[in-house]
């Protein structure tokens, strides 16, 4: 007698949550394409395997959209852009500084020339090294603490008037 009472009490509770859970179901099916949003969260670059997002550049009323490799880890900021010998002109690499400090780069085997664009604690970028010279040892640096560094083509920041001042998010 106990099985027959609690069995119809188990199926209308499983009842209750399958339509718990199909009202908090996202909408859509699994065969409906993932937003573009979605899509650019998920994405790795080919080569280095890092995460892609958007970092944006504020330049007057002009916002300039980079596809940038999110180098978080220190590994990641080690390797940065070394030995690749392509970078698309809506690409880039951003290098979140944790803790926020004061940084230098250099182009220790990177055959690409870049514009080191350093961003202030502000969101502003503070100093631009342009067109840094490939295999330098030399370092380049920041004129203050930074909350990050974003590299691009070399000679880009210029041709799109990317100047220090100009607001970079990511």
């Amino acid at each position: 007698m106990k099985f027959e009472i609690a069995l119809p009490v188990l199926r209308s509770g499983a009842i209750c949550l399958a339509l718990a859970m199909a009202a908090c179901a996202p909408a859509g099916t699994a065969e409906e394409p993932a937003s573009a949003a979605s899509q650019q969260a998920e994405a790795v670059h080919p080569i280095s395997g890092l995460q892609i997002i958007p970092v944006t550049v504020r330049s007057g009323d002009t916002v300039h959209t980079f596809r940038s490799e999110l180098a978080q880890s220190r590994e990641a900021q080690a390797q940065g852009l070394m030995f690749r010998t392509e970078l698309a002109d809506d690409e880039g690499m951003i290098f979140p500084s944790e803790p926020q400090t004061a940084r230098s780069f250099w182009m220790k085997n990177t055959p690409l020339p870049l514009d080191i664009i350093f961003i202030g604690t502000d969101g502003r970028i503070l100093n631009i090294a342009a067109e840094t010279e490939p295999y330098s040892l030399e370092s380049v640096y920041s004129v203050g603490v930074t909350s990050g560094v974003l590299e691009i083509r070399g000679g880009l920041a210029e041709e799109l008037g990317i100047e220090p001042g100009d607001l970079v998010e990511w």
